[in-house]
């Protein structure tokens, strides 16, 4: 059986749709903004206000998995987006003392 000729081209831009989901920017949780943590599967304007709000009572993410600890945020959550969440560099340099 011969493959139609529209079928290459199908299969292509599928690929290249597939492959640029992996190339996505990472996202910093600990400096991000409302809108950029939209930009994560399954984190609406909600989530990504309560992350925001969780990171302002509590500080800096420790770990990627303290998400876990923000209402709404379950492990599919963070299974869909572990290739894109980043923490960034915490600084645990002590205060200068002037």
């Amino acid at each position: 059986m011969k493959t139609p000729s529209w079928f290459g081209s199908i299969l292509v831009v599928l690929l290249l749709s597939l492959s640029s989901l992996s190339w996505a920017e990472p996202v910093n949780i600990n400096t991000a903004t409302q809108a950029e943590l939209t930009t994560l599967s399954g984190i609406g304007e909600k989530k990504a206000q309560a992350i925001v709000l969780y990171r302002t009572e509590k500080g800096s993410f420790a770990s990627i998995d303290e998400l876990l600890n923000v209402k709404g945020i379950g492990p599919a959550t963070l299974l869909k987006n572990e290739q894109r969440l980043s923490i960034g560099a915490i600084s645990s340099a002590p205060a200068s003392a002037e």
